[in-house]
């Protein structure tokens, strides 16, 4: 098949991360597989000094900008300056795939030439930032849904009345991600990512974490992420943060950590969560996303509600307070947990899903062509 990606603007953002590792997969497969993308939305100098007076820097110029795309062999079209993508921008495919709202309105409005009409969704994005009725209209439009979650694909059927999605679940690289048989640290050690969007739920682990500083004082706290710290969500005292890490260096945080926390509000999935449990760390995570369908409270963590604080701490000290045996049992659980999952089984799932939409597109059920 000719299949054509068409993204947001490139980021070392979690979504842009699971396209490129499809592209990479369905080349792999023999498929023909082209992106498209647009550069950064051009800023005035206002909106630069306002960036730069939050503390996230000065706006980076394109060629500075890092992403999940850089250094792979993709045949990856960023346009001239940020538009929407139109029908001189995409080959004429099999199949072309909208990957964030905004591209699922540009997506729609290509000739059917550009083949099939997919929409690969991610999170259910009805965030208060967002244009949420423009959000919304892009899930009723005339193309076939892949979802990476149960929740998703439930809200599409129940939300949206559309029966007729595929559900491919995310998986982890064991090539990147693993970690060998360990005890507990020497020191209580705790690690989450670092991010300031709200529904990541950073302010509600950072409460937890100094309840559970209260009994545990020597605990050490490990974070990451792809931002400076901001003034308005500090660190603890002591933590220890890495910007940005190589992703070869990603699973030395993971393993040296005894507890993996995550508090997040919403959710697409929740790929760090998975990677820490194929690092052999237990997760403490709120009922959200991936893991309320795979972390099981005493068995590989603890689930909370969301925004319930106490309960999280609760459970961080729970693992915390484990024996060695105890928690080497939790380790594994959690290894266990994700180790029958594979990103080219969920590939071959995501192959299959496209020729699905071939198939709906022949009979008119969608927007698009194909000839597959």
């Amino acid at each position: 098949m000719r299949i054509t990606f068409v993204l947001p603007t490139v980021s070392m953002a979690g979504g842009i991360r699971v396209v490129g590792i499809y592209a990479r997969e369905l080349m792999d497969m023999g498929h023909t597989v082209c992106i498209v993308s647009p550069p950064p939305r051009t800023l005035s100098f206002r909106q630069k000094f306002r960036s730069w007076r939050k503390g996230d820097g000065w706006p980076k110029k394109q060629a500075e900008l890092r992403s999940h795309l850089d250094g792979g062999r993709f045949d990856h079209h960023i346009l001239d300056v940020w538009r929407p993508v139109n029908d001189a921008d995409v080959p004429d495919a099999d199949v072309v795939v909208a990957t964030w709202w905004e591209t699922a309105e540009w997506v729609d409005a290509l000739s059917s030439r550009k083949g099939a009409k997919v929409y690969f969704i991610q999170h259910h994005e009805v965030f208060s930032y967002l244009p949420i009725e423009r959000c919304q209209a892009t899930y009723r439009l005339p193309m076939h849904k892949i979802v990476i979650a149960h929740w998703l694909k439930q809200i599409m059927e129940t939300e949206y009345d559309d029966k007729v999605v595929d559900l491919v679940p995310n998986s982890v690289d064991k090539s990147q991600f693993f970690a060998p048989l360990r005890g507990k640290q020497e020191t209580p050690t705790v690690g989450l990512l670092y991010s300031s969007a709200s529904f990541k739920g950073v302010d509600t682990s950072f409460a937890a974490l100094r309840h559970v500083r209260k009994k545990i004082p020597s605990l050490r706290i490990v974070c990451f992420g792809s931002e400076y710290p901001r003034s308005e969500l500090p660190l603890p005292v002591g933590t220890e943060f890495i910007l940005s890490p190589p992703q070869d260096e990603i699973r030395d945080i993971y393993a040296r950590c005894d507890v993996w926390v995550t508090a997040s509000t919403s959710e697409g999935f929740n790929l760090p969560a998975m990677e820490a449990m194929a690092c052999r760390t237990p997760v403490v995570a709120t009922r959200i996303g991936w893991p309320e369908e795979a972390v099981k409270t005493g068995w590989n963590g603890v689930l909370v509600e969301v925004d319930d604080v106490s309960r999280l701490a609760d459970g961080v000290e729970w693992v915390l307070s484990q024996s060695e045996e105890d928690w080497k049992v939790l380790s594994s659980n959690a290894h266990a947990t994700v180790c029958s999952s594979s990103w080219e089984a969920s590939a071959a799932m995501f192959e299959q899903a496209l020729r699905n939409a071939c198939r709906r597109a022949a009979r008119n059920e969608i927007g698009g062509n194909c000839a597959v």
